[in-house]
């Protein structure tokens, strides 16, 4: 079978910084093709700011579609599938789908909708990344400008006006796959740390939570997580039940610092020889990932007596291995494993792990 397209659903209140972490993306997309799915352009300055994002290689206008309704759980049949099916249409199919919500829709239902049959055998939910205003957040507030997401709530009729934004957030935690704790360049170490903490307890077991500033986060940490939500949509109930409305995350008041990259995180490679035991290796690589709270690993293994190539990859503690080739003659026969994680790896403990 055909394999199916990743799709990533970012969610998060209005100003946590999605735009700024989807443009970002774009930015550093290192040639894969993303197609946007993205709520109401009118409100969320897209036409310019994300596609500044956008080189032809990572997406066109035309990779740029837009939902005419905001409140994605309620459209889902008229709209969003419909969207869907023509992106997948397309001859030259995305590599790589990412779903902008709005900030006060759900993800729980639009992951649901990947289960709709006119779709379910070509796309799949890759994760479900929620992004928070780290600051806002620390502060007893869920975003920057309360006021901000009230208004945006008042101009929808459909809207529950009563639900505490508190609630709206832990479902927003509830789906997550990963967790992205942004602004932290405005906060103390001491607070993102008390944070992150707070929200791995709150949420799922196995949800990586990240820190970032202006939305800087690794593509291959942000895409590829191959999760599969569409499946376990039970384990991410909703906590509360409520109707929602359409985002607009045109103040994202981000702009005034300067891009600082990818200082939040750092990658090293660690290089052996060849390993004896694949399922061993790959028990100790999982140990490690626990034991450093690593992101991502990958990379290719020399497996003794074997003459295909072993690809490894890990996203947290999950680690997949397959043989995809033979080595080349004349291709050394040798382990090369990339680490990538938050700032901070201990490199020479990790180094030591992996090729004792």
């Amino acid at each position: 079978m055909a394999q199916k397209i990743p799709a990533t659903v970012v969610t998060g209140f209005l100003g946590a910084g999605k735009t700024t972490l989807i443009r970002h993306m774009l930015q550093n997309a290192e040639g894969k093709r993303i197609a946007l799915i993205i709520n109401e352009f009118g409100d969320l300055g897209v036409d310019g700011d994300i596609l500044k994002g956008c080189g032809d290689e990572t997406c066109s206008e035309d990779d740029i579609m837009e939902l005419s309704n905001g409140c994605i759980c309620c459209t889902v049949a008229d709209d969003f599938i419909p969207t869907m099916q023509k992106l997948l249409e397309r001859d030259r199919k995305p590599d790589h789908i990412v779903i902008e919500t709005s900030g006060l829709a759900l993800p729980q239902p639009l992951v649901r909708a990947f289960n709709w049959p006119e779709i379910s055998t070509r796309v799949t939910v890759d994760s479900v990344v929620t992004v928070v205003d780290g600051k806002a957040v620390t502060e007893g507030r869920f975003a920057h400008s309360v006021e901000a997401v009230d208004a945006q709530r008042k101009l929808d009729d459909n809207l529950d006006h009563e639900t505490p934004l508190s609630e709206l957030f832990e479902d927003q935690i509830a789906c997550a796959d990963m967790i992205v704790v942004n602004k932290a360049d405005l906060m103390s170490e001491a607070d993102v740390a008390t944070l992150v903490a707070r929200l791995k307890a709150e949420s799922r077991a196995g949800v990586q939570v990240v820190k970032s500033s202006m939305g800087a986060l690794p593509v291959d940490v942000l895409l590829g997580q191959g999760i599969g939500a569409e499946a376990d949509v039970d384990a991410r109930h909703e906590v509360h039940h409520h109707h929602h409305d359409h985002d607009d995350d045109h103040h994202d008041d981000d702009d005034h610092h300067h891009e600082h990259g990818h200082d939040e995180f750092q990658s090293f490679v660690v290089s052996l020889g060849e390993i004896t035991d694949p399922a061993s290796y790959s028990t100790r690589v999982a140990e490690v990932i626990r034991t450093h709270d690593i992101l991502r690993l990958k990379g290719f293994a020399a497996v003794s007596g074997k003459p295909m190539r072993l690809t490894l990859q890990a996203v947290g503690p999950r680690v997949d291995s397959y043989f995809d080739r033979p080595f080349a003659s004349g291709e050394a026969r040798q382990t090369r494993l990339v680490v990538i994680g938050q700032a901070g790896l201990d490199q020479a403990a990790i180094t030591a792990a992996l090729v004792a």
